[in-house]
């Protein structure tokens, strides 16, 4: 049963960017802000469609926690359905992406039309510069940025190196970061077909400040409460950072 319901689910999200991609593409010269306003309608629905078909409801806690003015997100990643639900939470916003995505057929064109940052990974310091830059731009135009450190979707219970770049935005735009942990990879797990029923916690953390400190500091701030709070949601002990040499640059 949890097969067939994830396969329908599945059919509902190819559909969705089917039906949402083209136009999408097509109203490319309009006002940012509408741009937004109609792509937000995609995650929105598999949001709605991954609750009525895979029995995956979800609780937001923290809300209080969030800045009047855009600034910084640091988010744990480990699915794709936190995608979904930040674009809901922090309106409008951008992401700090790899540029392979914005060439995926449909989905990739639809993205481009949010300006998103993305960057070369490979790039080294020059994606650092990349980042702070195209963010202080987004920061300016009234765009929440949401950066997931760690780069890449990791496994329920497990972490990766946290990387620099979102706390050298925030440190340079002289703005708080805003910590988000979730439990999603336990329903939702990455590379892996079946979703299970269940509630989802997301959890916004209070602002970290960034004044007069350095982008390490701020992220390891950063990096302690998201890995505390998601092993608190999972009820397991705080998994161990990986490597000893602290986050890498970018």
């Amino acid at each position: 049963m949890l097969f067939l319901r994830s396969l329908l689910f599945s059919s509902a999200m190819i559909i969705s960017v089917i039906i949402f991609a083209p136009p999408s593409v097509l109203i490319f010269a309009m006002p940012y802000r509408f741009r937004y306003w109609f792509i937000s309608k995609y995650p929105a629905f598999n949001i709605w469609a991954a609750k009525l078909i895979s029995g995956l409801d979800y609780e937001i806690e923290g809300r209080e926690n969030i800045p009047t003015t855009p600034t910084v997100v640091l988010s744990k990643h480990q699915s794709t359905w936190e995608t979904f639900a930040l674009t809901m939470i922090f309106q409008p916003q951008v992401w700090v992406l790899k540029r392979e995505l914005l060439r995926v057929p449909l989905f990739g064109w639809g993205l481009a039309v949010l300006d998103p940052i993305a960057i070369d990974r490979k790039a080294g310091r020059n994606a650092i510069d990349q980042v702070i830059e195209q963010g202080k731009e987004r920061l300016a135009r009234g765009c929440w940025v949401v950066v997931f450190p760690e780069g890449t979707r990791t496994a329920a219970g497990t972490r990766r190196r946290y990387k620099l770049g979102g706390a050298h935005l925030a440190v340079a735009a002289e703005t708080p970061v805003v910590p988000v942990a979730h439990n999603a990879g336990d329903f939702w797990p990455r590379r892996q077909f079946v979703k299970k029923p269940g509630k989802i916690r997301l959890v916004i953390g209070k602002p970290i400040a960034t004044l007069g400190r350095t982008p390490a500091e701020v992220m390891a701030e950063a990096e302690a409460w998201i890995e505390a709070k998601v092993a608190e949601l999972r009820g397991q002990p705080v998994p161990a950072a990986p490597g000893a040499n602290g986050p890498r640059e970018t």
